[in-house]
C-alpha cells in the first residue's frame, strides 16, 4: 500500500506522540502558549502556525493566549513564574533579548528564568517608504538623506524594538542621519507611516504586505544578501548599494528554565518535525518569514550570541540603558 506524504507525516506524528507520552507522561493535558504581543503580529502568526501543528504531533490541544503590555514584559513574566512542567510556553521574538537593555529592573532575568525550546523563524527587515513621499528607490532615499540630514523621519514600534534597531543599523551603514520616531506599538507607528507623516520604516514583510498590495507603500530594499521574491519583490540592499546591511528578527519558543530535560527533549523533537512540514514552510514564507530550526541548547547559545551582536548597536543608538 502506498501512502501520500501527508499520510506518512500523520502516521509519524501519532507514533512520536505515543512514544513521547510513554517515556515521560508528557503531555497529558492541554498546553498553553503565551504570546506577549497583540494578535496579528509576526510572533503571534508564527506562534499559531506552530501551535496548530504541535497539537497534532503531541496529541493534546495547544492554545495560544495573547498577553500584551509593558513592551512584552507582562506576558513574558507570566511564563517566567509559571510551573516548569512544559505546559506553559512563551512564543516571542528578538525583543526578548533587547528588553533588558531598555527596561532595567525587569521582574525576570531572560538568561536565568528561561530556556530555549526552538527558534522557528527569522524575518528580515524591509526598508519601506510611504508612496506619498515621492521617493521611489533606495538610491533616492540615501541621496536625499545625505543632502538634507535630519529631515527624514522613520517610525518604529518603540525604543529598542527591532524596527528601531533595523533603522539605526541602516543609518550607520549608509552614513546618513535619519530621525527615529518611536511609538508605543507597531499599530500606532503604522498610522503616521502610511499617511506619510513619518514616511520611512524598517519592518518585517508580514507587517507591510497589505499596504504593498494596495500601493500605499514601496519596498525599497531588504536586509538579506539575496533579493526577496515573496510575498512581494524587494531588492537586496547589499546587492543594490554594496552596504553590508544584514538584520533579522528571530521568532521562537521558550520555557521556564527549570523545565525537565526529558520534557524539553519531547518539545524540541516535535518542533524539529514541524519545521520540516511543507505546509508550515509555505505559510511562513507567505508572510515573508524564513523558516529556521535551532533547538534547545543551540537556541540558548544563539540568543546569547545575538545579545553580544546587538550590544554595540544599542550602545551607539538612542536606547536608554539607565
Amino acid at each position: 500500500m502506498k501512502f501520500t506524504s501527508k499520510t506518512r507525516m500523520l502516521i509519524t506524528s501519532v507514533l512520536l506522540a505515543g512514544a513521547a507520552h510513554a517515556q515521560t507522561g508528557f503531555p497529558s493535558r492541554p498546553i498553553q502558549v503565551i504570546a506577549p504581543v497583540s494578535p496579528g503580529g509576526v510572533a503571534d502568526i508564527a506562534g499559531r502556525i506552530y501551535s496548530e501543528k504541535l497539537a497534532k504531533v503531541l496529541g493534546q490541544p495547544v492554545v495560544v493566549q495573547n498577553r500584551p503590555g509593558a513592551g512584552t514584559v507582562i506576558g513574558t513574566q507570566s511564563v517566567a513564574t509559571a510551573a516548569a512542567d512544559g505546559y506553559t510556553l512563551l512564543v516571542t521574538n528578538s525583543a526578548f533579548s533587547i528588553t533588558p537593555f531598555i527596561q532595567p529592573g525587569l521582574p525576570f532575568d531572560p538568561g536565568r528564568d528561561f530556556t530555549g525550546v526552538a527558534m522557528v523563524a527569522e524575518a528580515p527587515a524591509v526598508v519601506a517608504i510611504a508612496a506619498v513621499s515621492g521617493i521611489r528607490n533606495l538610491k533616492e532615499l540615501i541621496a536625499l538623506a545625505k543632502a538634507k540630514p535630519g529631515t527624514i523621519n522613520y517610525s518604529s514600534a518603540g525604543i529598542g524594538s527591532a524596527t528601531h534597531l533595523a533603522g539605526a543599523l541602516f543609518a550607520a551603514k549608509a552614513g546618513i542621519n535619519i530621525v527615529h520616531v518611536p511609538y508605543k506599538n507597531y499599530s500606532d507607528a503604522n498610522i503616521d507611516f502610511i499617511a506619510g507623516r513619518v514616511p520611512l520604516i524598517f519592518a518585517p514583510a508580514g507587517f507591510l504586505l497589505p499596504f504593498i498590495r494596495e500601493g500605499k507603500v514601496i519596498a525599497l530594499g531588504v536586509s538579506t544578501p539575496d533579493d526577496m521574491t515573496e510575498p512581494f519583490a524587494a531588492p537586496s540592499v547589499r546587492k543594490l548599494t554594496g552596504l553590508d546591511y544584514d538584520f533579522a528578527t528571530w521568532y521562537g519558543f521558550l520555557a521556564p528554565s527549570k523545565t525537565p530535560a526529558a520534557i524539553l527533549d519531547v518539545l524540541g523533537k516535535a518542533m524539529t518535525q514541524i519545521s520540516e512540514d511543507p505546509e508550515v514552510i509555505a505559510k511562513l514564507r507567505g508572510q515573508g518569514i524564513n523558516p529556521r530550526n535551532v533547538v534547545l541548547r543551540d537556541f540558548d547559545a544563539y540568543m546569547k550570541a545575538e545579545v553580544e551582536k546587538i550590544r554595540p548597536l544599542i550602545n551607539a543608538s538612542d536606547v536608554k540603558t539607565n
